[in-house]
């Protein structure tokens, strides 16, 4: 999912990443991917990292079946390296630039 998409996700919990204006990555937790980036983008509650690097776009997200599992995949994802989690958010874009063409 693109921080543009206009469907909002069903409610639960996601692990995302952010990509910050300077081209480092950001992975945090949250309940909802779009004001988690809203807040990232323009209030004191994004993250201290993301403060000094606006604009974040999110280029990656995954549903998680419940808070304890979003946080450890969190961490996994933190732990890759800035290569990594570059190919993840591009496989993520494709497919769905993929899916949005299927059904267009």
């Amino acid at each position: 999912m693109q921080a543009s998409d206009e469907k909002e996700l069903p409610s639960g919990f996601y692990c995302y990443i952010v990509e910050c204006a300077d081209g480092s990555f950001y992975t945090g937790w949250t309940t909802n991917p779009k004001r988690r980036v809203r807040e990232h983008n323009k209030t004191i509650k994004g993250a201290r990292y993301t403060r000094t690097r606006r604009p974040v776009r999110l280029v990656y997200v995954e549903s998680q079946t419940n808070r304890s599992t979003a946080m450890r995949r969190e961490l996994q994802l933190k732990r890759l390296s800035h290569a990594k989690k570059r190919k993840l958010a591009q496989q993520s874009l494709l497919s769905q630039s993929i899916n949005q063409s299927e059904t267009h």
